[in-house]
């Protein structure tokens, strides 16, 4: 139990005499340690403080520095990528249109031209950035329309996003890539990865449609059945419910 000495007591006998003496020696003890210890702390703080004020100095010199390097270069640099993100991005959609100038404008659109950038000079020059990320997307495609299937998987396994649409369509395009190559299975695999990438009326029932046909050609009806059995009952108003009765059918046979 902690005690305490009232205001002018004194002991009626010289065991209380004794005991208070005790008291006193043990509580000068305990200050003398205390004063002891913080001789110590104050030495040491003392002895090291180059070193403490060094460690504190970097510690700020490392947030300042990473406060002007966002602020100073990368946010100028993501100004920068958009900006010339913006000239390839003109071409490869006048190619989606063109009827004669496809491949023409698929080039221009990876290369570049007339001093601007393209997709594969972006992915470069601009590494880091969000606009290059997006060209990876952009660049994979391309290729996939120009039927150079190798590099069209290479740039979209590359490109990485949540975005609903943008990371199921990657997906879904390295899935088509090796439909073309004839790896059914690894095209199979990644219209899965499409499908499971996020559930939207887009791409969910396009790559559905996809993965059951190529499981239908890989022998695998009752894994074609569920897709298409999925379009049927999610999205029945998508294009691709349009004949799945039909489909049903011989996945059941």
């Amino acid at each position: 139990m902690a005690t305490y000495k009232k205001r002018g007591f004194k002991p009626k006998n010289k065991v209380e005499e004794a005991q208070l003496d005790e008291q006193n020696s043990t509580t000068a003890e305990v200050f003398s340690s205390l004063d002891e210890g913080a001789s110590k702390t104050e030495a040491w703080v003392q002895k090291n403080q180059n070193y403490i004020l060094g460690v504190i100095g970097a510690i700020a010199i490392g947030v300042l520095g990473y406060l002007g390097y966002n602020e100073f270069i990368q946010k100028p640099k993501e100004a920068s990528a958009a900006n010339e993100l913006y000239y390839p991005q003109q071409y490869f959609d006048q190619a989606l249109t063109s009827e004669t100038e496809k491949d023409s404008l698929f080039s221009l659109a990876l290369n570049g031209a007339e001093g601007k950038y393209g997709f594969l000079d972006i992915i470069e020059e601009y590494k880091g950035t969000k606009a290059a990320n997006l060209a990876k997307y952009s660049a994979g495609m391309t290729y996939l329309n120009m039927q150079q299937y190798g590099e069209a998987i290479t740039h979209l396994e590359d490109f990485s996003s949540d975005d609903a649409i943008l990371g199921a369509m990657a997906k879904g395009g390295i899935g088509d890539a090796f439909s073309q190559l004839n790896q059914q299975e690894d095209a199979l695999d990644y219209y899965e990865k499409a499908i499971a990438h996020n559930a939207n009326d887009f791409t969910t029932p396009r790559f559905l449609y996809k993965a059951g046909i190529i499981a239908m050609d890989l022998g695998q009806k009752e894994k074609a059945l569920g897709f298409f059995e999925r379009i049927k009952n999610e999205f029945s108003n998508s294009q691709e419910a349009n004949n799945i009765d039909v489909l049903i059918g011989l996945a059941k046979t």
